[in-house]
């Protein structure tokens, strides 16, 4: 469980909800807390990588790097440098600076409901310079209290019937 909970953090491609649930289905006996504690676990962990890479901590490959090009492309034209999409994506980045206790309730109920997105709360969190330590206990949190009710609910739904 663990291992699946780390790639899926790393690699968004991977449902991790799908797996807990199926899991839960085939092997009901397995207790919700021990899943939801591994499950969390993993996804805190490989959210790391994400929020030290924004925070600054880790230095991406060369390849991951864009390189500039002499033609402006249409991307470049509509969220390129002055424009204003890029106005307000500065003006985001000196709000949650200013601000890193709303970076922290974001995170918080984005590891519980997961609106916004968790990986995307997790690079805000980086560029918000939020701490290591308030990131990974509202990630935990959060990630625990919803993967639990998510293991637990394949053997509430079977006691129904």
């Amino acid at each position: 469980m663990f291992g699946v909970a780390l790639g899926s953090a790393v690699v968004p491609l991977i449902s991790i909800e799908m797996f807990v649930l199926g899991m839960c289905a085939h092997w009901p006996d397995v207790e919700f807390w021990i899943v939801g504690l591994s499950v969390a676990a993993g996804q805190v962990l490989g959210k790391l990588l994400y929020f030290f890479a924004a925070r600054g901590d880790i230095h991406l490959p060369k390849f991951l790097h864009r390189t500039p090009s002499e033609k402006p492309s249409r991307l470049r034209r509509w969220f390129g440098p002055g424009t204003r999409v890029h106005r307000w994506g500065d003006w985001i980045h000196v709000k949650c600076r200013a601000h890193p206790n709303w970076m922290a309730g974001t995170h918080a109920v984005s590891s519980l409901v997961g609106v916004p997105p968790f990986m995307a709360t997790s690079v805000l969190a980086g560029f918000a310079g939020m701490s290591t330590a308030m990131f990974v206990t509202t990630g935990m949190v959060g990630r625990f209290a919803r993967f639990s009710f998510l293991a637990a609910s394949p053997a509430v739904v079977m006691a129904w019937f």
